[in-house]
C-alpha cells in the first residue's frame, strides 16, 4: 500500500439514496480533476447531473467511507431489462483496488436482484487502477476499449474525395429517424453491438442518439462538426460522423459508422476529415475518441490521421 493512503478496516458501505450530494462533494471535485487532467474533459456538467439525481434519491449505488470520509461511489440506472453501471470513481488518497472491488460487488448484487433484469453493461474510465479483477470475477465479458487523442494541428489529411455518386452534408434533426437506422445497419454482427445493445435495434439506435444529439449525453452536440454521407440521389445516408464538444478547444467524435457495403472505400475517412477540418476552422486545438481495440480496421484509420491512445479502458457485458 502507498504511504500515507488510508487502510481499509474501517471500511463501510452506503446506499447512494441515503446520503446527500453534500457529502460526495470532495471525490466529485477530485474526480472533475482527473477528468480535466487526464482526458482534457470538463467533467463538471456531469456532475451537476449526478448531483440532482443523488438529492433527489433516484440515483441507485453504493458510497465507500473510510474512518467516516468519503472514499468513493458508484452508480447506476436501469432501461427495460438491463442495467448499466454509469459511473464509477475512487480517491487516490486510499489503496483504490479494494474500493473499487467492494462498490462494483455491491452494485453488482443490487443490479442482479432486480427482477426480469437479464443483462449488465459497464464502460468505465478508471483512474490509478484496473478494474479488469472485479469484473472477471462476476463473470463478466471483456472488451478492450481506447480512449485516443488527435492534436488538430497535426492532423494527416488527404486530398481525396468521395466518389461522384455520394455526398456530404451537414447534421439536422430531421435525419435522427434515418440515422437510427443507419446504427442497426452498420453494427449488425459488430464487436460493438455486443457491447452497446442499444446498437441492435432501430429504437435502441434512437434512445442513442437522443442522448447524444438532444441531452448532454456525451458533452455538448455540435452539429456544424457532425455530418452524413447519402447518395446522390436522396436515398437514406450510409454514413455519419457526430461530435460534441467536451470542453473549450476540445472536441470528441460521439458516434462514426458507415454502411454495409459501402465500408472499406473511404467513406469513414471523409467524414472524420469533414469533421476535424470544421473543428479546426472554429479554433478547436484536441478531438477525442473511444473504440474497441478488436475494431482493428477503425484503429488504424485514426491512427492514420494521427489520433493516439493515451488510455485503455474495460467494457465489461454480463448476460444471464
Amino acid at each position: 500500500m502507498a504511504r500515507g493512503r488510508n487502510k481499509l478496516g474501517s471500511m463501510q458501505i452506503l446506499d447512494l439514496r441515503q446520503v446527500h450530494a453534500k457529502t460526495l462533494d470532495p471525490l466529485f471535485q477530485e474526480e472533475a480533476r482527473r477528468w480535466q487532467e487526464e482526458l482534457f474533459w470538463d467533467y463538471r456538467p456531469s456532475v451537476e447531473l449526478i448531483r440532482k439525481f443523488v438529492d433527489s434519491r433516484s440515483l441507485g449505488g453504493s458510497m465507500a467511507v473510510i474512518d467516516g470520509k468519503p472514499v468513493g461511489y458508484g452508480y447506476y440506472v436501469l432501461e427495460d431489462f438491463k442495467g448499466l453501471i454509469g459511473g464509477l470513481f475512487v480517491s487516490s488518497r486510499v489503496d483504490q483496488s479494494p474500493v473499487n472491488q467492494r462498490l462494483l460487488s455491491e452494485m453488482f448484487q443490487s443490479l442482479r436482484a432486480t427482477p426480469h433484469l437479464h443483462r449488465i453493461e459497464a464502460q468505465l474510465m478508471p483512474f490509478g487502477t484496473q478494474l479488469d479483477p472485479a469484473f472477471l470475477s462476476e463473470f463478466f465479458r471483456l472488451h478492450t476499449r481506447q480512449f485516443m487523442l488527435l492534436n488538430i494541428d497535426e492532423a494527416t489529411l488527404s486530398d481525396k474525395h468521395l466518389s461522384s455518386g455520394l455526398r456530404v452534408e451537414s447534421w439536422s434533426d430531421r435525419n435522427l429517424d434515418s440515422a437510427a437506422r443507419l446504427i442497426q445497419l452498420a453494427y449488425a454482427g459488430h464487436v460493438d453491438a455486443e457491447i452497446n445493445d442499444q446498437y441492435r435495434t432501430e429504437a435502441g439506435g434512437m434512445r442513442f442518439l437522443r442522448n447524444i444529439v438532444l441531452l448532454p449525453g456525451c458533452g455538448q452536440f455540435l452539429p456544424e462538426a457532425s455530418f452524413l454521407v447519402r447518395p446522390a440521389n436522396g436515398d437514406p445516408p450510409i454514413g455519419m460522423v457526430l461530435t460534441s464538444t467536451v470542453d473549450a478547444g476540445v472536441g470528441h467524435t460521439t458516434q462514426v459508422c458507415v454502411k454495409p457495403g459501402y465500408q472499406g472505400h473511404g467513406v469513414g475517412r471523409q467524414l472524420m476529415e469533414h469533421s476535424i477540418r470544421s473543428l479546426a476552422r472554429r479554433g478547436f486545438r484536441l478531438l477525442s475518441l473511444t473504440v474497441t481495440a478488436a475494431n482493428t480496421g477503425a484503429v488504424q484509420l485514426y491512427e492514420s490521421l494521427g489520433f493516439r491512445t493515451i488510455k485503455s479502458f474495460a467494457a465489461g457485458v454480463w448476460q444471464q
